[in-house]
Order: structure tokens, then sequence, then C-alpha cells
């Protein structure tokens, strides 16, 4: 189940939320902080492009973003 936050995003719940995580892309460590389902479709784009993406924040208090299957425990 989702919680809509507004037109174009959702929450997702996700198993490791607030745990210390790692991107496998990137492999930066940090803290799960949520999980949204967004709408990354083009601004001038007619078709939605939905995208589950994790925010982690890494040890300088910075958020980024990484494909949520990315994200394993670290």
């Amino acid at each position: 189940m989702t919680r809509p936050m507004a037109e174009g995003y959702s929450y997702v719940p996700h198993r490791l939320l607030r745990r210390r995580v790692r991107d496998v892309a990137s492999g930066v460590e940090g803290e799960l902080m949520a999980v949204i389902n967004e709408d990354v479709s083009a601004a001038d784009s007619f078709r939605r492009h939905w995208m589950k993406l994790a925010h982690i924040r890494g040890a300088s208090g910075r958020e980024f973003t990484t494909a949520v299957d990315n994200v394993e425990p670290a």
C-alpha cells in the first residue's frame, strides 16, 4: 500500500527504512530515509514513467537518490 504525497508521488513502505544501507551503483553508504514512487516523465511527455527511488542520507548529511533495486543492507 502506498500513501499519496502529492500528485506524481507516493511513499512506499520498505523493510530497510531508517537502517544503514549501501547503494550498489556508487558504493556509498547511508541511512535509507524514504522510498518514493515518483513520476519521472519528461515535462512534455504524454506517457507517464514511474520509478521507485530510494532517498539515502550519506555521512555528510546530504541526501541522494538511487533506484530502489540498488539498495542493500550495509
